[in-house]
Parts: structure tokens; sequence; C-alpha cells
């Protein structure tokens, strides 16, 4: 489990500045576990700064993640200071910010 652990926060550090991608798009491109399992590997890296846990959301573009950083509002924060606007806990214009997995260069 730890090996999957590292592969998605490695997948998460790879999203640009400003994008968002979602748990299910992670989990599809890792071809292994489920969005939720996704979703549990994030909430093991919150602590750590270096992993961009803000920038991953749901299908939706909604912040499901939320309550799971230090502050209710902190993944807002975070999306704003990179230029994601967000209201009512989702991204405004998802399309436009969403960041597939698949687009990275390896």
């Amino acid at each position: 489990m730890a090996q999957y652990i590292q592969d998605v926060h490695d997948v998460a550090r790879m999203i640009p500045p400003g994008r968002v991608t979602t748990y299910g798009a992670i989990a599809d491109f890792l071809t292994l576990g489920s969005a939720r399992m996704v979703g549990w590997a994030m909430r093991q890296c919150l602590a750590e700064d270096e992993v961009p846990a803000h920038r991953v959301v749901n299908r939706k573009g909604e912040l499901s993640g939320r309550n799971n950083f230090a502050t209710p509002t902190l993944m807002q924060e975070r999306l704003e200071a990179e230029g994601v606007r967000v209201v009512n806990d989702q991204v405004v214009d998802f399309a436009r910010h969403f960041w597939a997995p698949t687009e990275l260069q390896l």
C-alpha cells in the first residue's frame, strides 16, 4: 500500500499550479484502485506541503476534501492563490482548469 500512496502523491506533484484533477482521473491513470482509494492516499499527505492535495477535487469539481485540511477554507485559499476561482466549494469553469494525468510526458 505504501507504493500506491507514493504513486498517487507523485502524480499529484505533477499537477501544474492553477490546474486541478480528480481522484478518479488519478485512479484511472494509475490503473489501480478507485477514486476512493486515491482520496484515502491524499489524506495521508495533508501535513506535507510538497504534495499539492488542494489541486485534487471530485468529478464535479467540488472541494470534497476540504474538511481534511487544517481549516475548511484552506483548500479554497490555496486554489485561489493559484488563480482558480471557487464558489460554494466548487471550482468555477472546472473544464478549463481540469488537468488530466494523461497529459504527462513520461
